[in-house]
């Protein structure tokens, strides 16, 4: 499973409560540019719309040697593919308990581009000092028990 664009910000900002997977649809030139590394999730999230889920705000970049690609817009909305249970208990979970929709990861399997995402909460703000705490005292021990 090679991983082609990651989002690290999102475990920082966000708490996990359960981890989904779903196929990317994607255009020919989305698609090599994706496998060339020229991915972004920073800053984007899923939407429940219309029936249907939406990966918003995530950026893929041009691919060059596709040819000119006039009106190509790289942080274009991309259909999530899921299943219609899931779907349907997915825009539940978003409106009733106040939660949103998380890209995690975005990776290839077999030859097809999938896309990794959580039901997240945000974190407050002294959850995120926590966080940062435990991740300097972790540093800490591990540099006292390499000397």
């Amino acid at each position: 499973m090679p991983i082609l664009a990651s989002n690290k910000r999102a475990s920082f900002d966000y708490e996990f409560l359960e981890m989904l997977e779903g196929g990317l649809v994607l255009t020919g030139p989305e698609v090599k540019s994706t496998k060339g590394g020229r991915a972004q999730l920073k800053g984007s999230f899923l939407q429940v719309r219309g029936g249907e889920l939406w990966l918003k705000n995530a950026f893929i970049a041009k691919y060059d040697p596709a040819g000119p690609q006039e009106s190509y817009d790289g942080s274009r909305n991309r259909k999530v593919l899921i299943r219609r249970k899931e779907l349907i208990r997915l825009a539940g979970k978003t409106q009733e308990d106040r939660l949103t929709l998380v890209p995690v990861l975005l990776y290839t399997e077999r030859n097809l581009v999938k896309l990794k995402f959580a039901i997240a909460r945000g974190k407050k703000k002294f959850e995120k000092r926590e966080t940062i705490k435990k991740r300097e005292v972790e540093r800490q021990i591990r540099d006292r028990l390499r000397t």
